[in-house]
């Protein structure tokens, strides 16, 4: 087989997984329904937690759902389009499909590259991708967030677990591209929350408010 088979198939994966996970319900859900820009306020971001703060708890969870249901759809995709070209077959095709939908999400083209900070996203991908390992790291978030009130803390637990799991956990182990995959993703949700991480470290980064408020 040609080379040209395998690179398409690759190509045409990552193509359709970033263009779902690139899709930005947290700037047209706030424009559609309140008229805002939620990259006007709070800390500009277009993720769920954003809009929580600024638009409320209902459409917070709408682009949270929103947001994971994108993930998840980007992994399922690209193992539908995956065909007897893409190297490693179905399962690797919905690891591409994963780095490239949290990518496409945290720098969306259609809102000028900045996009959100790619937890949700991840989380749903990760979760139709890798879910013994994502479960781990789901619970760890939810830990962490009880813990400290701080959803920054939760992501950045989760994205440390992910690739623990994936690597160290016997009954999550998938596979080393899975592991690299989830090592990848973790890391880049991590790059992505250094600034929550600076004021975590100088004691400035405000809990979050469940009634309809909060911090990212």
């Amino acid at each position: 087989m040609s080379l040209a088979g395998p690179a398409a198939a690759v190509g045409l994966v990552a193509l359709v997984a970033f263009g779902l996970g690139a899709l930005p319900f947290g700037l047209w859900i706030g424009r559609l329904a309140r008229g805002v820009d939620v990259r006007q306020h709070g800390s500009g971001n277009l993720g769920a937690t954003n809009v929580y703060r600024t638009l409320g708890a209902r459409l917070g969870l709408a682009v949270f759902a929103l947001d994971v249901g994108k993930g998840a759809a980007a992994v399922l995709a690209a193992r539908a389009l995956a065909g007897a070209a893409f190297p490693g077959g179905a399962n690797a095709a919905g690891l591409v499909g994963a780095i490239a939908a949290v990518l496409g999400h945290s720098f969306t083209p259609f809102a000028g590259f900045r996009g959100g900070k790619g937890a949700a996203t991840a989380a749903g991908a990760m979760l139709a991708a890798t879910p013994a390992a994502s479960t781990v790291a789901l619970a760890g978030f939810v830990a962490a967030v009880a813990a400290t009130r701080r959803i920054s803390v939760g992501s950045l637990v989760a994205a440390v677990l992910l690739p623990l799991s994936l690597w160290l956990v016997p009954f999550a182990w998938q596979g080393s591209f899975a592991a690299w995959t989830g090592t990848l993703v973790g890391a880049l949700i991590v790059l992505r929350h250094l600034p929550n991480l600076r004021r975590l470290l100088r004691g400035e980064e405000p809990a979050f408010d469940f009634r309809g408020g909060g911090s990212r």
